[in-house]
């Protein structure tokens, strides 16, 4: 048996509910934690479309409630909000928290099939397997109608394992993800280390080469993509020219939106949030 999720916090929020949650995760064997946005239309007891966003690089399950500027427009729209934390922790694991973009904080979304990562770094089983279903029992959201969204190491995340696990999600959209991780240093770390040295194992992980694969579009009701022009890790990290002509030859429409001037952070977050939100709103609620 799952179980249950433990309520920690509440916050009132544009009428709605910021709450925070810790779930004792059997996949990862480790209390997990998240953070999930109600709106009102959810507190008055109507199931409600849920987005699970997934956070980048040393985040937490408190960066996005926090930063992103996201409640206003889900009270609004009615959409439920839900964040993760990015990996597990407490699992005491030699070296995991030597690095910032590996270990702590660094999950990649990803079941890790290397010791001494595999009976712990269980990301994807724990969102896909466990937590969703749990939320869709415990909490007034409604399971069938479920965008996913994400932020740099997150975005990967989100375009991963929409393609990964078809028909999960209804919506698609990430800011400044890592588009191809099998060819960039974050991503051939991260796999390296998780999932072997064994290349040919990486590219169920690669969004650009999962897209490439696609023997039509995944997405018909498109998938948006926002980047920074003045992002200092465009360059070399994140390579979403190669996930745009991916998209191109499987047919799949893809809304690349390049901004001069804004750079990683969550201020660029912040500036585009609510056209991604209106983005997954038009296919999960019309």
């Amino acid at each position: 048996m799952t179980p249950p999720l433990e309520l920690l916090s509440t916050h009132a929020c544009f009428g709605g509910e910021q709450r925070f949650y810790r779930q004792d995760s059997v996949e990862i064997g480790l209390p997990m934690r998240l953070a999930v946005y109600l709106p009102p239309r959810a507190l008055a007891g109507t199931p409600v479309p849920a987005l699970l966003y997934l956070a980048g690089l040393t985040c937490t399950e408190e960066t996005f409630p926090t930063k992103a500027g996201a409640q206003r427009l889900a009270a609004e729209l009615g959409l439920a909000l839900v964040a993760p934390d990015t990996s597990p922790r407490g699992a005491d694991v030699p070296g995991e928290a030597d690095a910032w973009d590996f270990g702590v904080g660094a999950g990649f979304y990803l079941d890790a099939t290397q010791a001494p990562w595999k009976p712990h770094w269980r990301m994807e089983s724990w969102l896909i397997a466990e937590l969703l279903p749990l939320l869709a029992q415990q909490l007034p959201i409604d399971g069938q109608r479920l965008g996913l969204f994400g932020h740099s190491m997150g975005g990967h995340g989100a375009l991963s394992l929409a393609l990964r696990h078809p028909g999960r999600f209804q919506s698609l959209s990430a800011f400044a993800p890592i588009c191809a991780p099998t060819r960039c240093p974050w991503g051939e770390k991260a796999f390296t280390g998780y999932l072997g040295a064994d290349r040919a194992t990486w590219s169920a992980h690669d969004a650009t080469e999962l897209m490439s694969a696609q023997a039509s579009a995944p997405y018909p009701g498109g998938i948006l993509i926002d980047q920074g022009l003045d992002d200092k890790f465009l360059a070399e990290q994140l390579h979403p020219h190669l996930f745009e002509a991916a998209c191109e030859t499987a047919g799949q429409p893809l809304t690349l939106r390049r901004h001069a001037g804004y750079d990683h952070g969550y201020y660029f977050v912040q500036s585009f949030i609510d056209d991604h939100l209106r983005h997954h709103a038009r296919q999960l609620i019309g």
